[in-house]
């Protein structure tokens, strides 16, 4: 499977994960980003054995869009500090339904996972294992044709389905996205993690990483200065 490589030294590894591709292995057994990756350093290296890679972050099955993978122990450990300690910064496009009410504004619920369903609920902070969800948009366009917006989104934190839960119990589902009442099914969810910022484990450079999803489908109401 081929590989679309945003990044690479000898501490770290940026890619592309296409969407519907699992970022570790799961109960499924279908190929998934670790496999990938690991395949490709072993092939470009002619690595003898078990190749090292860590695992930092997550993105949903169905979607796609920018992940960070570290090459070292050491660099795993250092950032995996950075996403507890909120350094490492994930920004998302997404298309949902409708238009926004308002062009900026932030989200702030308590989630709760039903383990059995693998399906998040907003609740009341009140119930047990509910956690604190936050998160902040900007309306970038809105298709009238379609019914339809683009929204940047800043996770300030990483709950289970956060984003889909999130715009979902406001009335703005994500289009494709049929768990979560979305229209548009079997077309895919419309949620791509578009730019990632990290402090390099080693540099200690501020980098940032960008991939857009093609122009195609409901993405073709991408603005051109994003």
């Amino acid at each position: 499977m081929s590989l679309k490589v945003l990044y690479e030294d000898n501490h770290i590894i940026v890619v592309e994960k296409t969407a519907n591709i699992p970022s570790q292995g799961d109960k499924t057994g279908d190929t998934d980003m670790l496999t990938i990756i690991k395949n490709y350093l072993k092939e470009k290296y002619n690595k003898p054995g078990n190749v090292y890679l860590g695992l930092i972050h997550r993105l949903d099955r169905p979607v796609g869009g920018v992940m960070v993978f570290a090459k070292t122990s050491k660099a795993a450990a250092r950032l995996s500090e950075e996403v507890r300690n909120k350094i490492f910064k994930k920004e998302y496009l997404a298309i949902v339904n409708g238009k926004m009410e308002e062009r900026y504004a932030q989200f702030e619920d308590y989630l709760w996972k039903d383990e059995k369903k693998n399906t998040s609920y907003v609740v009341k902070s009140t119930k047990k294992n509910a956690k604190l969800a936050s998160l902040d948009y900007e309306e970038l366009n809105y298709d009238e044709n379609k019914n339809v917006s683009l929204v940047k989104i800043n996770l300030h934190t990483g709950r289970h389905h956060q984003i889909r839960v999130q715009f979902s119990s406001r009335g703005h589902a994500l289009y494709g996205d049929n768990k979560y009442h979305g229209r548009g099914a079997g077309q895919g969810i419309c949620l791509w993690a578009y730019k990632i910022t990290i402090i390099h484990p080693v540099t200690k450079e501020e980098m940032t990483f960008k991939d857009i999803p093609e122009k195609k489908g409901m993405w073709k109401i991408l603005n051109n200065n994003i």
